[in-house]
């Protein structure tokens, strides 16, 4: 028989290598050394068999290879988002003023810590712990990380978490308490977060368009986060700047308390440290926004991923140069004179990759130039309307997050194209609205539109009814807001060991001590009233840094009228 097969084969045997194995088969030798195989057509089965196991092995092998890759590209898009705490850091320490930069810091690394302790302990559980009886609302099992096996994912949406709390940072850096900062960041990562991931992106939640029969038959599509993490962070971000109020002297006169007729600008320490913030946060968002791609059982998971960097790349780019050259014409128009403005344009980027955070994988290049273009508007008017209503915002969080944000869910129910639907979803019963206008193969359709308004007022309505109550209780048990003389001696000066390094804002330990006493001399000499001034007050107080300090709580209401109107003119030598 094998003479048979030799001469059919010209004379050898034909040797076959399988991908990945370790040495070469001779199929022929081994079927045709076989007894039970007698004739050429059963050694030629027995082939064909041997072959089709192979085909098998191979296709398995580069399954487990592709789904291998996959997970690294997500891990290291977790890497990325996690390396947006970086960024947004940088930005928060140029924003604001050297005295509290150390404070500052410590908050936002307190967002990385607690986070990963809330996320872990109860957050995951509440946004993707279905267990057997799921509910739309809210995740019931997996606590502490019980039961679960795919740490791949749960890496990368502990980045997520992290990052919507962090956004609020900035929105109440230079007067808030760190214990307050401490107790929000643990609720928000441990249950308000969790809460809004589980609606619209578990495979149970109401308003989620993965559910087996979605809300409005489409579901809320939030591709990568423009409602969930940025409009739920900048949603917190205005309630907290609501209830804590503004920096001091930032709308009122500092000596009489009338209300400014222009808003006193106050100006970060480092303008180079905000830029960097921007430029990391921009090159995380691309891990950001990719990763997300990853995570959808779809076979074009590759080009949907492709197609969010370039949608990404285009949004943020056209709204920068919108801001700038928009702020531009106003100001000339204005002032009179043209101003080529850092901060808005930096500001700008951010809220072009808050907008096509929600549909970069489903939206067209084209589409991502106009949104891109919008958010830029839209960020530009919100940044003026937050001084207007005399809410102070040290970065500009809420017209970048909760605007940008807003404007994302929305471009999703505008914009959305039935191919890159097909592509990321595996479906296109609802398209977006000018799609459904303009294509002649669809039928006007508002659907997706209204579901994803729905969206937006459930994000709103639960941020207010869970933050709301916990920074009223804070505020009015004095939890939340520094003291007045903290907040104009700084908070490093207060709390953090004085500033580091030799900046304009740092004073000399033997200035300190001198101004110390020269205040309780002149507090004492001016003392008339024994309730009013009570007996030892002691304090410190710099007009030039606006450095100002108590050593005990009875001094704090007479220390405060007499030094912010002015009584008391102390000069104090510098570093």
């Amino acid at each position: 028989m094998p003479n048979a097969i030799e001469d059919r084969f010209g004379g050898s045997t034909t040797s076959t290598t399988m991908a990945g194995a370790a040495s070469n088969v001779d199929f022929f030798g081994n079927c045709s050394s076989r007894e039970d195989l007698n004739t050429t057509i059963l050694v030629l089965e027995c082939v064909a068999d041997i072959l089709q196991t192979t085909r098998q092995e191979q296709m398995e092998l580069v399954a487990r290879s592709a789904e291998v890759s996959r997970n690294l590209y997500v891990l290291y898009a977790a890497a990325l988002v996690f390396f947006m705490q970086a960024g947004f850091a940088m930005l928060c320490a140029g924003a604001v003023r050297k005295k509290n930069l150390q404070n500052t810091m410590l908050k936002n690394l307190l967002d990385a810590c607690g986070s990963s302790v809330a996320f872990y302990a109860v957050g995951y559980a509440f946004a993707f712990g279905d267990g057997s009886n799921p509910n739309g609302f809210i995740g019931t099992t997996n606590f502490f990380l019980m039961d679960v096996e795919d740490y791949t994912f749960w890496i990368y949406q502990y980045a997520f978490s992290a990052a919507s709390a962090t956004i609020v940072a900035g929105t109440l850096a230079e007067r808030c308490k760190m214990g307050a900062y401490a107790y929000y960041t643990t609720i928000v990562s441990g249950f308000v977060y969790p809460v809004v991931v589980h609606v619209i992106w578990s495979n149970y939640g109401v308003l989620s368009p993965f559910k087996e029969n979605p809300f409005l038959g489409a579901g809320v599509i939030d591709f990568a986060g423009s409602g969930v993490v940025h409009m739920t962070g900048g949603c917190i971000a205005l309630i907290a700047t609501w209830v804590l109020g503004p920096r001091r002297g930032r709308f009122h006169d500092e000596k009489t308390g009338e209300v400014l007729a222009k808003p006193k600008d106050i100006k970060g320490h480092n303008m180079g440290l905000q830029l960097l913030g921007t430029m990391i946060l921009w090159f995380g968002w691309y891990g950001f926004n990719s990763g997300s791609a990853l995570l959808l059982d779809t076979p074009h998971y590759q080009e949907v991923a492709g197609l969010c960097l370039v949608t990404t790349t285009l949004a943020a780019g056209v709204a920068g140069i919108t801001v700038l050259l928009f702020n531009l014409i106003i100001m000339e128009r204005i002032e009179g004179k043209a101003k080529y403005d850092l901060t808005l344009t930096m500001n700008g980027v951010l809220a072009g990759l808050a907008g096509i955070t929600g549909g970069c994988g489903i939206v067209e290049p084209w589409a991502a130039v106009i949104i891109g273009f919008v958010a830029g508007i839209l960020y530009l008017c919100s940044s003026k309307l937050l001084i207007v209503l005399r809410l102070d915002d040290a970065v500009d969080a809420i017209p970048v997050h909760l605007v940008g944000g807003m404007w994302g869910m929305l471009s999703v129910g505008l914009f959305a194209s039935p191919l890159r639907l097909e592509k990321a979803y595996g479906h296109q019963n609802h398209v977006g609205f000018f799609h459904s206008i303009f294509s002649p193969f669809q039928t006007i359709d508002g659907t997706l539109l209204a579901s994803q308004i729905v969206g937006i007022c459930f994000i709103i309505g639960w941020c207010f009814v869970t933050m709301l109550p916990f920074f009223a209780i804070l505020d009015y048990f004095g939890l939340f807001r520094s003291d007045v003389m903290d907040e104009l001696r700084g908070l490093d000066n207060s709390f953090h060991g004085g500033l580091r390094g030799n900046g304009e804002d740092a004073l000399a330990p033997e200035a300190m001590e001198n101004l110390e006493r020269r205040i309780l001399k002149t507090v004492q000499r001016n003392r008339t009233d024994a309730s009013r001034a009570p007996s030892g007050a002691r304090g410190t107080y710099s007009k030039a840094s606006g450095s100002v300090g108590i050593d005990d709580d009875d001094s704090l209401e007479y220390m405060s009228s007499e030094l912010l109107t002015g009584h008391h003119d102390v000069e104090v030598p510098m570093k």
